[in-house]
């Protein structure tokens, strides 16, 4: 990790969609000038300066221009910070120069990634030299993955109080959701499409939940693609659409973690399947759907929220429960501030967190679960019975 920069965060991409609500979080939570140093960084100053004046960040908030098909300005403006917070995706299209420069300088990077393809490739490219230069690399800052990577750990916390040692089974159940998809993710879910095309193998990969693992392969997982009836909750469950990048997540932390939670750790993820309740997001895209800096409205943002339940089985049947509700729609809402804040935690109290490729649970663990439970609308409940 930088010890000193300009900066400690870089919002790069703050011009678009989901980088303007971050931008616009940390100007209403930080300000400029207090406890964050913190710029907005894109490809037009012009642009950049409208949207400072639109959410209502003071004039001297420092704007940074960089491009990523311009080398030495991504170069530039990873050498000013000590983290680069980058909302340019499709990361698959726009992500892999910054991370290679992040992993050049030894400056922190972290990204809203749902990418698995891309992830691995990362990880394979970069985690080795990542540990020589110090820079923490952490993707998966958003929806996918804090709130579910976190669950399992708070789960995990509540087994090992009532159990004396983790459980080698936590179900993660999707019990209510409302909210609204972005342009930036229907066009990271067409990118990852269209290379799967190109290169089938990548199939592989998006199937296997050890994919993030390299070197490990743990037991047979549940498939979690047909409708069943879950005998823990009474009632019917579905397939839920993020699991396939949540689960790796996951199963990463797991491993980074020396498996904290065994080598026969067995996740799933399911929607509750309640007639008339909300449960998924409303759009999700197409030809027909949002365009990139296109996204769900401020009403559809404030009265979004989440309810996820992890229930966590002991050997011989007993159960923990732990819950996470999020306050706002998951996508951007609550996606803005869950980035923002572990930008701010990774910088300010990740001093102890070595270099390398990264989840935020593993690196972070107890101290962001603490900080997004305090300031970022995330509540974690202990509903064991």
């Amino acid at each position: 990790m930088k010890a000193q920069a300009e900066f400690d965060i870089i919002v790069y991409g703050a011009s678009g969609f989901t980088g303007r609500l971050v931008a616009e979080y940390l100007a209403k939570t930080y300000g400029i000038g207090g406890p964050v140093k913190w710029a907005m960084a894109g490809r037009s100053a012009d642009k950049l300066a409208q949207v400072r004046d639109e959410i209502g960040a003071p004039p001297e908030t420092p704007l940074v221009v960089a491009d990523a098909a311009d080398p030495a300005s991504l170069a530039a403006m990873v050498g000013r910070t000590r983290a680069v917070l980058t909302t340019v995706g499709p990361y698959q299209l726009y992500g892999s120069a910054l991370v290679a420069e992040c992993v050049k300088q030894g400056t922190d990077y972290l990204d809203l990634c749902g990418e698995p393809n891309w992830m691995a490739e990362m990880i394979k490219a970069h985690d080795a030299a990542a540990k020589a230069s110090g820079a923490r690399i952490l993707f998966s800052c958003g929806f996918d993955s804090i709130p579910f990577e976190l669950g399992v750990f708070w789960a995990q916390g509540l087994a090992r109080e009532k159990f004396g040692h983790p459980v080698s089974r936590v179900k993660g159940r999707v019990r209510a959701m409302k909210g609204g998809l972005s342009g930036g993710t229907a066009a990271s879910g067409r990118a990852t499409m269209a290379a799967i095309q190109a290169n089938p193998a990548l199939l592989g990969v998006m199937i296997s939940p050890f994919a993030l693992t390299p070197g490990f392969v743990g037991p047979d997982q549940p498939r979690g693609d047909k409708r069943e009836m879950d005998e823990d909750l009474g009632a019917e469950v579905g397939p839920f659409m993020m699991a396939m990048i949540n689960t790796k997540n996951v199963h990463r932390s797991n491993a980074l973690q020396g498996h904290a939670y065994g080598t026969d750790f067995v996740y799933d993820e399911m929607s509750v399947i309640v007639p008339g309740a909300p449960t998924e997001f409303t759009d999700m895209g197409g030809e027909d759907g949002p365009k990139p800096g296109e996204g769900p409205s401020l009403e559809e943002r404030e009265t979004g929220f989440y309810d996820l339940l992890f229930i966590g089985i002991d050997k011989d049947g007993q159960q923990v429960r732990g819950s996470v509700f999020g306050d706002k729609d998951p996508g951007y809402g609550s996606t803005s501030k869950l980035i923002a804040e572990t930008a701010i935690c990774l910088v300010q109290k990740g001093g102890g967190v070595a270099g390398g490729v990264w989840t935020p649970g593993a690196a972070l663990g107890q101290t962001l679960l603490d900080r997004l439970h305090a300031i970022a609308g995330l509540t974690f409940i202990d509903e064991t019975a």
